[in-house]
This record gives C-alpha cells, sequence and structure tokens, in this order.
C-alpha cells in the first residue's frame, strides 16, 4: 500500500480516534447532539489537525526539544484561533452550538499526539496526509454518532424530519447517557465484524506493558511502532 494511502486508512480505519483509540471523547460525547454538530466539530478539528502537522513537519528542525510541547501549544493555539474567528463570522449558529468546544481543540489529545508521536519526525507530505486520515477519521466518527443520536432522538436527519410523527422521539439519546450508548452500539458492531483495534493486536497473555514484555516479536513490533 502506498505510503500516503496507508496514512489515510490508518486514520479512518485502522486507528480512528475515537471508535479505535478513544481519544478526544470530551467533544464527541458533548456535541453529536445532531449530525450538523458533529460535522462542524469534526472539520473544525480536521482543519486543525492538518495545519498543526504540516507546520510542526516544516519547523520540526528549527523548535529545540526544551520548549517542543510549548511551542505546538503555541502553534495549535493560533490555527484554532483562527477557526474560531471564521466560525463566528460565517457560522454564528454552529459556532454558538459548538461554544466551548471550540477553543478547547488546543488542548484535544489527538492533535498533541499527533504533533508529538508523528509530525516531528517525517516530512511535510507524509505530515499533512496523516493529520488528514485522522481528521477525516473523528469528523467521520463524530457525523455517525451525531446522525444515530438525532434520528433516534428526535427523529431527524441534518435537521429534516425523518420518523413520522407516529413514532415518538427516545429523548435519552439527545442527553448525555445517549451518547455512551450510541458509542457502545457502534463498538459492538465494529466487533462483530471483526475489525481490528489496538486491542486485537495484544498478543495472549500480554498485559499491555510491552517494556517489560518476554515475548520477543511482540516488543520488536512495539518497538518498530515507536521508531515510526
Amino acid at each position: 500500500m502506498n505510503k500516503y494511502v496507508e496514512r489515510l486508512y490508518n486514520g479512518i480505519v485502522k486507528e480512528n480516534p475515537s471508535l479505535v483509540l478513544m481519544l478526544g471523547m470530551c467533544p464527541t460525547l458533548a456535541v453529536t447532539t445532531s449530525a450538523v454538530n458533529g460535522i462542524g466539530m469534526g472539520l473544525s478539528t480536521l482543519a486543525v489537525l492538518i495545519f498543526s502537522n504540516l507546520i510542526i513537519s516544516l519547523m520540526r528542525k528549527i523548535i529545540p526539544d526544551q520548549v517542543r510541547l510549548p511551542a505546538y501549544i503555541v502553534i495549535v493555539a493560533s490555527l484554532v484561533t483562527v477557526v474560531d474567528l471564521l466560525l463566528q463570522a460565517y457560522a454564528p449558529g454552529l459556532y454558538s452550538a459548538l461554544g466551548i468546544y471550540i477553543p478547547l481543540i488546543v488542548v484535544n489529545c489527538i492533535i498533541l499526539g499527533r504533533a508529538e508521536a508523528y509530525a516531528n519526525k517525517v516530512g511535510p507530505g507524509l505530515a499533512f496526509f496523516d493529520g488528514l486520515g485522522m481528521g477525516l477519521g473523528f469528523t467521520i466518527a463524530l457525523t455517525l454518532i451525531g446522525m444515530i443520536r438525532e434520528l433516534l432522538g428526535a427523529g431527524s436527519l441534518f435537521g429534516r424530519q425523518i420518523l413520522p410523527d407516529s413514532v415518538p422521539p427516545i429523548a435519552i439519546f439527545v442527553k448525555a447517557p445517549g451518547a455512551f450508548l450510541v458509542i457502545a452500539l457502534i463498538i459492538a458492531v465494529m466487533n462483530a465484524f471483526h475489525i481490528a483495534n489496538h486491542s486485537a493486536d495484544l498478543v495472549s497473555g500480554c498485559d499491555g506493558c510491552c517494556n517489560h514484555c518476554s515475548k520477543a516479536g511482540c516488543h520488536n513490533e512495539y518497538k518498530e511502532e515507536k521508531r515510526v
């Protein structure tokens, strides 16, 4: 598989931030009361992910190791400010719906995690596609969760009524517990179709602590991953 396509596949399927790695759960649970909110939050994070990865990759040889993380936060915060102002100017309704969760993108573990684990170790091309893949994976997950919650909880999709009036909505799905129920349902379906995630890669008897693992093959694979 082409390494750029692999980056896309990795972010969308193999290491989907929300459904496989379980990262960024705060916005995933909070803003996905509708499909539009899910898309809005996902695309905002996608834009920040792409450009932060690209900038950090381009500056990886300039930023000293001692101030690496503060530099990443400054870069991400600047990009989030741009996204925040653009939403406020051109999509005020979505801006009001997402509220505090747009500024909180600054501390989203997906963005800082990709910057530290990948973008500062590779060239701008791979960093760009890594951000694109992870951002698309996050957007798809939030949109899917938002669609299910909106359909079951309000009987509509993207603001348009779908279910007839004779079918009462299940209000719990647009409340906080509904987010947990929908995520659990999606993961159950993924498990039923044997969609691999990180836990599926653990060998029998492995406790997940690779630094003390006695299984040489498993430990070597882990070291290769960390090297990438």
